[in-house]
């Protein structure tokens, strides 16, 4: 039996895409949850950036500022 079968040359590129768009996918819900959770200590007063979104806790979608 060959090595050659157990090792690729080429990892195929869809795997990769899915990997990085599924990386990509967790920052971005990760920092909208943690921008519109409780402030850590010593954050309590900073200001939301402007490119989050707000949410409204009550029933889950997008509150108008």
């Amino acid at each position: 039996m060959s090595l050659s079968f157990a090792v690729a040359g080429a990892f195929p590129t869809y795997f990769v895409a899915v990997y990085v768009i599924g990386f990509l996918a967790a920052v971005t819900i990760g920092s909208v949850a943690w921008y519109n959770s409780k402030r850590p200590a010593g954050w309590e007063n900073m200001e939301r950036p402007d490119i989050v979104p707000k949410v409204d806790a009550k029933n889950g979608s997008e509150a108008d500022s």
